[in-house]
Formats: C-alpha cells, structure tokens, sequence
C-alpha cells in the first residue's frame, strides 16, 4: 500500500503514455513518425532538458478535442490514486496546444471534465495550475493570461516552465504582477538546469510561494539558509532529474543531504510517462536507492501537503496529514 502524499509538480502533458498518444492520433487521424509503441519508448533516451522537449512538444499533436484533454486527464488521475496520490496539483501548457490552433477554452474544459469528478471518480482532490512556456515572450504570456480570465474558477495558480537557461525569472515580472492582482498562486520552474541566481529571482521578483524542482539551491549555502528560514517548498523529481542527466545517477541525488539541511522538499514525477514512473515509483526509488528512513518517507508525504494549496479547505488537508500519520509501512 503506497503512502499517501500529494503530487505537486506534475505536468498533464507528460503523462500521454505511448498507447493513448496512438490511440489519440488514430481518433483524430494524426499520423506519428513512429512504427509502433515500442518504437515510441525507444525514442524516450533523452540527452538533456530540450531533447525531452523536442519530443514532448510532438506528440501534443494527437491532442486535439476537449474528449482528448479529458481522457488524458483521467488517465492520470487513474494511475496517480492507485500510487497514493490523494491531491494533486496539475500543470497544463496552453500555449503549446493555442499555438496549433486550439483555444485555451477545449483545453481547460476538457481538463476540468476529469478534474471536476475527480473526487468522486478516483478519491484525489485537484487544483489547476497554468504554465507560461518560458521560451516564449513576455508578452505571449500576457496574452495567455488575458485568455485565461473566463476560466479562472477552475485555475488556482501560475507557474513557469519550460527551457529554463537564458530565460530567466525577470523576463515574467509583469505577468506575475497581473497574476498576483488576479488572486492567484505563484510557483515557477528555477534551478533546475539554471543556476541558484534564478531562484532567488523566482522568489525576490515573481513572488513564487513554491519553487519547482529548486534542486541547485545547494550551490548557495545562503539560499539555502533562506529557504530553510521561509518554509518556502521545493517540488523535487527525483526520475526526472536522472532521465535528464541533472544528476548521473539517482545515488547521487542531494535529497538526503537537502532534508538534513533542513529543506521542506517533496517528491513528484513531472513528467511520468517520459521519465519512468509516477509519484509512488519516485518515493519507491528514492527508499531503495538513497536510504531513506519510514520517518524521512513520511516527512516528505507530510511536506507534500502542507506545501498544497489547500488553505480553502482545511478540513481536507487536516484529513491528509492524518492519514500520512496513520500510514503502516511494509
């Protein structure tokens, strides 16, 4: 039985495993340069952050109707509850699907589908969050933002993604500025493949309230005291970083050494169907590998739901953590 935690940095897009990206292109006769399934997974050995995107951003062509957001979504809210996920906070990209032609509206109402019912349908609570490709100008981001507004009942928050080197946080300020106005959260992709400077820029000039992945802080003793002293989350994914050669080896992941500084990290996958398992195969790899303890598996799951935004609903988080608490590992 997998423990109960959130998954807080979990993008909807990376989740298209092989056999639904063909089963979604076949649906609307969209035609993938690869032969079969397992030709598809062959083409999962990626060299870096941008030759997984290269790919990432390809396969979005089978994503067409609000039928395929949906499906993909509850996909992985399927997976996602049978690995203990109990709350997860979802990312989606609607400029790469507007910049094929699709409205922002197909992509939010056919998420929302899933995530509406998700509660009743697989047990696991949803918040939405909107991602800004940050490879894109400031002013897409601002438009995306303005085409957002109609549904912002069922968007909490903003974050940023996407090619992180030569973009850094500064090139957001004016939309993170529009987005606080509006009420909402604030996270952002910093120090993944960036340096440190860029988490302290996510925090100092967008006002992030997490920092996504976060994982470079380590090269700066004095962020790192920062982060410790604000409480300030960091969404860790530990398979992703290998698969995108972060770190050579998941033995070498600072998580061990990020908690004993005091670190209030959590465990996600981002991008499962690209990078070799979803939240529970993380926590799995991370207990068999790195040696982590019942009591550091639980730190985490405890994080993960303290880090959510779940101030709206107390009750319900008070009902996570007592569920972490009551957990029995085997």
């Amino acid at each position: 039985m997998f423990l109960p935690k959130a998954e807080l940095h979990l993008h909807i897009e990376g989740t298209l495993e092989p056999e639904l990206a063909f089963e979604l292109a076949a649906r609307n006769g969209v035609t993938l340069p690869y032969a079969d399934t397992d030709a598809l997974r062959e083409a999962y050995r990626f060299e870096d952050l941008q030759s997984f995107l290269n790919l990432y951003y390809e396969l979005m062509a089978v994503l067409r109707t609000e039928r395929d957001f949906e499906d993909l979504a509850n996909a992985y809210l399927a997976r996602a509850a049978a690995q203990g996920v109990r709350h997860a906070e979802i990312f989606f990209d609607p400029q790469a699907h507007t910049s094929r032609g699709l409205d922002i509206g197909t992509v939010v109402e056919g998420l929302w589908r899933a995530l509406g019912n998700s509660e009743a349908n697989h047990g696991v609570s949803t918040r939405l969050i909107l991602c800004f490709l940050r490879d894109e100008s400031a002013e897409s981001a601002l438009a995306t933002l303005d085409a957002a507004k109609p549904y912002l009942d069922r968007i909490t928050g903003v974050g940023l993604d996407s090619a992180e080197v030569g973009h850094p946080p500064v090139k957001f300020r004016a939309v993170y500025e529009a987005a606080a106005a509006l009420g909402l959260r604030r996270v952002a992709h910093a120090g993944e493949e960036g340096p440190p400077e860029y988490i302290t820029e996510a925090l100092d000039v967008l006002g992030v309230e997490r920092v996504d992945h976060g994982l470079r802080c380590v090269e700066d003793p004095a962020l790192v005291e920062r982060l410790v002293r604000d409480r300030v989350p960091l969404t860790l994914c530990p398979l992703s970083n290998v698969r995108l050669r972060t770190v050579d080896t998941l033995a070498d992941h600072p998580l061990p050494a990020m908690l004993d500084a005091g670190l209030m990290c959590t465990v996600n996958s981002d991008d499962p169907a690209y990078f070799g398992g979803y939240a529970g195969d993380n926590f799995d790899a991370v207990r068999a590998t790195l040696g982590l303890t019942d009591e550091r598996l639980r730190e985490l799951a405890r994080n993960s739901f303290l880090a959510s935004f779940l101030e709206d609903d107390e009750e319900l988080r008070a009902r996570y953590l007592a569920e972490v608490e009551a957990h029995t590992f085997r």
